[in-house]
């Protein structure tokens, strides 16, 4: 059996806040997805006391993610405090992008 180590039970959460103007919705809502999936760690989305698993397009289009919505991003794992920055960071990208 194998043992596990401290660090994979790492657990970071941040609240996020979407500020596209469309949300988001389904060309951002995959890249976010793949970026999710890049991840070692197990990442989540909670909103409404619902958890929407990050590297899932469909899920993340459940989640109901429109403009001033907030919820929290969660992982779980070994760089899960990376992933939670790396993520809450592509949704600010989002916003500056469509800001052009």
């Amino acid at each position: 059996m194998g043992t596990r180590r401290a660090e994979d039970a790492t657990v970071a959460r941040r609240e996020i806040n979407i500020l596209n103007e469309l949300g988001l919705h389904a060309r951002p809502a995959a890249e976010f997805a793949r970026r999710a999936n890049s991840f070692r760690s197990e990442i989540w989305i909670v909103k409404g006391g619902r958890r929407f698993s990050a590297s899932s397009l469909i899920d993340i289009l459940r989640a109901n993610l429109d403009q001033g919505a907030t919820a929290v991003l969660e992982a779980k794992g070994r760089d899960a405090e990376e992933a939670v920055e790396r993520l809450a960071r592509l949704l600010h990208e989002f916003r500056e992008k469509e800001k052009h």
